[in-house]
């Protein structure tokens, strides 16, 4: 596949089949999202594949704020991943002090390329996936046993097959996107 088909034919899934994704399937996913870039090459991103359904039940009631329908991706999905950064690394010099105005900022930043990454890396095995953004990261942290000190926990991610065929939204068009100073 082609990277812009890639691009352009990926979407959020959020109904899954009963499908099992294979370990050997999530370990190509995660070795291919290890070649996202990072912040002077310091790949702070790691990953938790959530398979078990009573960690997973315990995310989605206790750690989703209540919020529905990330209560049902949660438990529907056949494998959740925890996106996980360290803390202090993006954006800073080795002794702590900031590289740039943008500071911590780079930590996120990171997070996202690595997690759309992730997200590329699925469809291009077939496999669904939905960013949650809603979640409490303090409850999900104490789950899974995250050191809120020294790590973040950046995103959540829903993996499962699907039978679903979204359509792409409506796209801006590119002279309302791109600016050109010449």
């Amino acid at each position: 596949m082609k990277a812009i088909e890639c691009i352009r034919g990926r979407r959020s899934i959020r109904e899954y089949t009963d499908q099992d994704i294979s370990n050997e399937t999530l370990r190509q996913i995660i070795e291919t999202a290890s070649y996202a870039p990072s912040w002077k090459n310091t790949q702070t991103v790691s990953y938790i594949a959530i398979k078990n359904q009573d960690v997973k039940n315990s995310i989605a009631q206790n750690g989703v704020l209540g919020f529905t329908p990330n209560m049902h991706r949660v438990t529907e999905c056949n494998t959740l991943i925890a996106v996980i950064t360290r803390k202090g690394i993006c954006g800073y010099n080795t002794d702590g002090t900031p590289t740039t105005s943008k500071g911590a900022h780079w930590q996120s930043f990171d997070a996202g390329i690595a997690t759309q990454t992730l997200c590329l890396a699925a469809y291009t095995q077939n496999v669904g996936s939905v960013i949650l953004g809603i979640y409490d990261e303090k409850r999900v942290a104490e789950i899974l046993g995250i050191n809120l000190d020294t790590s973040e926990v950046a995103a959540l991610v829903a993996l499962g097959y699907t039978n679903a065929n979204p359509q792409a939204p409506k796209r801006k068009p590119v002279d309302e996107l791109l600016t050109v100073i010449e």
